[in-house]
């Protein structure tokens, strides 16, 4: 206005031309036309009163502050929920538009509707930049912070436990579980926690270069840990790792991270806890509060109410049974037809030792893989250093000495005859261990195909009375023919007769 009040000053009083106005003021000489024009219409006097301020004089000549004249005010799209509405699937700006020309026919063209929402949409927190479809992405990491817990009320000893959390990219609906470890074991039983918390599997799980889930960071081809990706093909989806040094690739999750370390563990810090189902149970209430009752100010909804608008579509349906953690090792087959797994030995068919095979482990069984061919499964065993054996695994010469338990031994001795029993209970009872006596007893009814029944039966008497109870004895009874023999009893022995010898009679 001083520009003006100039421009009037020079040619009320001054009484110069309009040209030589511009000229002398700076201004553009159709600027000083149109303020004297516009100056003539208002009706005001000139001098101009004193009361007549600034904001005064540029609305009596130029009207309401801010309002443009010959332009109509246009409805304003609701931004939060165009932007809301363009994280469901096949929605697009061109359609949201031809809605919103729909309601208003009188309302922005397409090109200024973009423009107004780029520039909406500009203004938003960086995290927010980011594309996400419902039920797309979920992004998934531990917190750098972690939980005191007590685990022993007397002594008061304290263990750390981490926090898993994972987001889901298009509503922000937050996840938090604590376990012991950042382990494959607790990093998949985080995972099924997740799901069963979501109630279904996102197209994509989107972790860190972390070991646990990475074997190999790569820019363009990561190796994914085994376990983790037969834990995501199981719930129909795949594994995304962001790429190596690029923070922004899983900046949802980062946000999440901050945002789950200020609400969780502040408002948990002054609690003691004695177990991790403590933890999580303290969690989850926080978490409902998160989730459920605070609203999001860019879209005036919580994140309960954007995950069942914008990700509950479309989630896949989780399987009939959650994943079970498996781990893998490779392990060779011994000259026994048994691996070595976990201080236990599994037995494998015995065509195929000597040969390098893949071990699945989970927590009730053990499978054994030759490339892509399971060729055994057990039980899982404790670490004991003993053996599981199948018997179809062993060879056929193999299983039949396998076939003699203590019991088949003595119903065998007792076909063959009770000389034969009594010699093989003799021969268990004088051993320091029993079993220490069942080899020599299965050498011994081996004898049978040589010999018969009837002579074994025979060398079994002799061997109990001239006490030679072991397998070389009975052997060469029978191949000596001593079976046949009697024994020789022996004569009854005269008293000897010697002064010095006082006999019996003495002590009378």
């Amino acid at each position: 206005m001083r520009a003006l009040r100039e421009v009037m000053r020079m040619y009320r009083d001054g009484g110069l031309a309009v040209r030589e106005v511009a000229r002398l003021t700076g201004v553009a000489r159709s600027t000083a036309r149109d303020m004297i024009s516009r100056f003539e219409k208002s009706g005001l006097a000139w001098p101009i009163p004193p009361e007549v301020g600034d904001e005064e004089l540029e609305r009596r000549l130029y009207g309401t502050v801010g309002v443009k004249r010959g332009h109509r005010k246009l409805p304003e799209p609701d931004w939060p929920t165009v932007a809301r509405e363009l994280k469901r699937k096949h929605v697009t700006l061109q359609v949201l538009w031809e809605e919103y020309i729909a309601q208003y026919p009188d309302g922005y063209r397409y090109s200024r509707y973009c423009d107004l929402f780029r520039g909406w949409e500009g203004r938003l927190p960086l995290v927010m930049r980011q594309k996400h479809g419902g039920g797309e992405k979920l992004f998934v990491d531990y917190a750098g912070d972690t939980v005191p817990v007590v685990v022993d009320r007397r002594t008061g000893e304290i263990r750390r436990a981490h926090l898993f959390v994972a987001v889901m990219g298009g509503s922000s609906l937050s996840f938090a579980h604590a376990t012991w470890t950042e382990q494959m074991a607790d990093w998949i039983d985080s995972h099924n926690t997740a799901f069963a918390f979501f109630g279904g599997a996102p197209q994509l799980l989107v972790p860190d270069n972390a070991k646990v889930a990475v074997i190999k960071a790569c820019h363009f081809d990561p190796m994914v840990n085994r376990s983790y990706t037969d834990m995501a093909r199981h719930y129909g989806t795949a594994v995304l790792p962001a790429r190596p040094r690029k923070p922004r690739d899983k900046a949802k999750v980062e946000a999440c991270v901050r945002i789950v370390e200020r609400w969780l563990l502040g408002r948990l810090r002054n609690r003691i806890f004695y177990s991790l189902v403590e933890i999580n149970a303290a969690i989850g209430e926080c978490l409902a509060d998160l989730n459920d009752k605070r609203v999001l100010r860019q879209f005036g909804k919580t994140r309960r109410q954007m995950f069942e608008d914008i990700d509950v579509p479309n989630l896949k349906p989780l399987p009939p049974e959650p994943w079970v953690h498996a781990e893998w090792k490779r392990c060779r087959v011994g000259l026994d037809y048994h691996i070595a797994c976990r201080q236990h030995h599994y037995s494998v068919p015995f065509r195929y030792a000597r040969r390098e095979v893949e071990v699945r482990i989970t927590a009730r069984t053990v499978e054994i893989f030759l490339g892509s061919e399971r060729i055994a499964v057990h039980m899982r065993g404790s670490g004991n250093g003993r053996h599981t054996t199948i018997a179809e695994h062993m060879p056929a010469s193999h299983r039949r000495y396998g076939d003699w338990t203590p019991a088949k031994i003595r119903e065998e001795a007792g076909r063959i005859g009770p000389m034969m029993s009594l010699l093989v209970e003799k021969i268990i009872e004088n051993r320091p261990h029993p079993e220490q006596g069942y080899r020599s007893c299965l050498g011994i009814i081996g004898l049978e195909k040589r010999f018969g029944a009837d002579r074994l039966e025979a060398a079994a008497l002799r061997a109990l009375e001239v006490q030679a109870r072991n397998y070389p004895s009975i052997k060469s009874i029978l191949e000596k023919g001593l079976d046949r023999v009697p024994v020789p009893t022996s004569p009854e022995h005269e008293p000897i007769l010697h002064t010095n010898i006082r006999g019996s009679g003495y002590y009378h």
